[in-house]
């Protein structure tokens, strides 16, 4: 019988029959501190019940690693499903945004009973308590679509409409099956950890962090966060587009042009009334400050904003906060020993707020210019006065924190937070996450512009989103407004120019696993040609060739 040997982190090289298990050659781990959610074969994550059919390394995914994590999520919306689909059978339940450490669900058609609520989460305790196996399982293509169609899964069925693959990747659990996008954890019984909070007119499925897999934290509402994404809810319906599936099937020349043109100006649209909301407080606000996560598009707002408030009498002037950096002696470090470019401290505040001051006042300022080649600040020859119709703009992730300009008055200030929250589903159980978005917008832009491969983009990433974590989310419920930056079509366009930098990640490589991840989640799409895009949309700020300057 042909043998497969398997490599543990430990050294360790075990021989197996060739089509073992995952879960049958765990034993090679040792123990574990917490339950398994997957494994990492050959830096590709697969759910335990994938076989082994060659030689290779295996490495426990424990659910409190950031994969883990992922498929312990994941997994909990996968038992909400099959619970909705027991106790509601003629109702969809639908998934969609994450709101403090939860996902909002909702029910199609209608509001969510506390009762009906209740009754949910008994259910899926019910099925936590019975340890059922999750497995995943081949199906034709024809077998898979007719069950889907029976289910009533209509999003599902329009996303599988765009592959002619003779076996689908299903998802199952308890007579329940849903499309196979990630590796779920091996049985309900991991799911412990859980809880529903009733949140307006559905309900919030919470998880625990990954670093107290235990513990469900303290709610913290994010009513700004949500208040974005029923804007964007109606934004949908307007256009009439609701998952991957239904963009798909639109994507020919005329249609996705006509829905790129209907996206594009409600785009506008909403810049436009954040401009009417500066307006109306023209006679005490000074200076806008515009915040957000990475690669949400806040140079190009601050563009588009510009615009705008020119149209209503306005003179904005953009000033660069980067400039305002600490000569590079001053920088502080991280734990790492690495300077923290990202952190409050790394600008000059006292020096920002000296020259707002005396511009508020009426003085003229210069300037000043940082030079990163030298890591100095020096001062630019550039200077400024304000006029009677000239109003600030500033662009940074410390924008929405009051300790960037602690001697500016708050009603001089007016803040807008920038986030890429994108509202369709692949279907009706599966979410997009606004995180790949926005990583999959700086990959290539970080390709296009600054030479970084896709492997490079990734591992900076965690460090990134820590930054965010840190400096941003904190404060965003501090907004004046805020702008939803993610165009519903977008994931199309950036599809062509991110699939062949994610494939120049190899297996070797520690990134694999999430680039593989990537590449499959992509695939969902049908790619859309970059020359549809206006050469004003934000899209341009990732791919190029805009109007704009950078």
């Amino acid at each position: 019988m042909h043998q497969v040997t398997i490599r543990y982190p430990s050294g360790k090289a075990i021989a197996y029959p060739s089509g073992i298990k995952a879960s049958e050659a765990t034993g090679g781990f040792g123990p574990l501190s917490q339950p398994i959610a997957a494994v990492l074969v050959n830096n590709q994550l697969q759910a335990l019940d994938a076989q082994l059919l060659t030689n290779c390394t295996m490495e426990p995914v424990l659910i409190d690693s950031s994969q883990g994590a992922f498929s312990y999520r994941r997994s909990l919306c996968f038992l909400a499903a099959i619970a909705a689909r027991d106790l509601f059978p003629e109702r969809d339940l639908i998934v969609g945004q994450a709101i403090g450490y939860g996902f909002y669900h909702r029910f199609e058609g209608g509001p969510t009973t506390k009762a009906d609520i209740q009754a949910l989460e008994k259910r899926m305790r019910t099925l936590v308590a019975s340890d059922i196996p999750i497995a995943m399982q081949w199906w034709s293509y024809e077998d898979a679509m007719t069950y889907f169609r029976t289910n009533g899964q209509e999003d599902t069925l329009l996303l599988l409409e765009l592959t002619n693959e003779p076996t689908i990747a299903l998802n199952e659990c308890a007579g329940f099956r849903d499309l196979h996008v990630t590796p779920l954890v091996p049985s309900t019984g991991v799911l412990k950890t859980f809880e529903l909070l009733p949140y307006d007119a559905g309900f919030l499925l919470r998880y625990p962090r990954k670093e107290t897999p235990e513990e469900i934290p303290e709610f913290q509402d994010d009513p700004l966060l949500y208040k974005i994404t029923d804007d964007a809810k109606r934004r949908s319906g307007v256009l009439g587009v609701s998952s991957v599936g239904a963009l798909n099937r639109i994507n020919a020349p005329k249609k996705i042009k006509d829905y790129i043109t209907v996206a594009e100006s409600l785009m506008t649209k909403n810049v436009a009334e954040i401009a009417d909301q500066i307006a109306a407080r023209r006679e005490t606000v000074k200076v806008v400050l515009i915040a957000g996560p990475s690669s949400s598009g806040k140079t190009t707002t601050s563009k588009k904003l510009s615009i705008q408030l020119r149209v209503l009498g306005f003179e904005p002037m953009v000033i660069g906060l980067d400039d305002y950096f600490v000569d590079r002696t001053r920088t502080p470090r991280d734990e790492n020993g690495d300077f923290d470019f990202e952190c409050l401290e790394a600008l000059d505040v006292d020096y920002l707020n000296e020259q707002l001051v005396e511009l508020f006042a009426g003085k003229e300022v210069e300037l000043p210019a940082f030079d990163f080649k030298s890591g100095e600040r020096r001062p630019s020859g550039k200077k400024l006065k304000l006029g009677e119709k000239t109003i600030l703009i500033m662009e940074g992730i410390h924008g929405l924190n009051d300790r960037l300009t602690p001697r500016i008055p708050k009603e001089q200030k007016f803040k807008i937070y920038v986030s890429a929250l994108t509202q369709i589903n692949l279907d009706e159980h599966n979410r997009i996450s606004t995180t790949d978005n926005r990583l999959i917008r700086r990959m290539v832009r970080d390709n296009q512009f600054r030479g970084r491969t896709a492997l490079e983009t990734i591992k900076m990433w965690p460090s990134v989103q820590r930054g965010e974590r840190l400096h941003i989310f904190p404060y965003q419920n501090g907004a004046d407004t805020a702008l939803n930056s993610a165009l519903d079509y977008e994931l199309g366009v950036l599809k062509v120019y991110a699939e062949p930098i994610l494939r120049s990640v190899k297996p070797m490589d520690p990134e694999y696993c999430e680039a593989r991840r990537l590449l499959n989640f992509l695939a969902f799409f049908a790619p859309i040609p970059a020359q549809y895009v206006p050469q004003d949309s934000l899209v341009r700020e990732f791919i190029g060739e805009s109007s704009f300057k950078y």
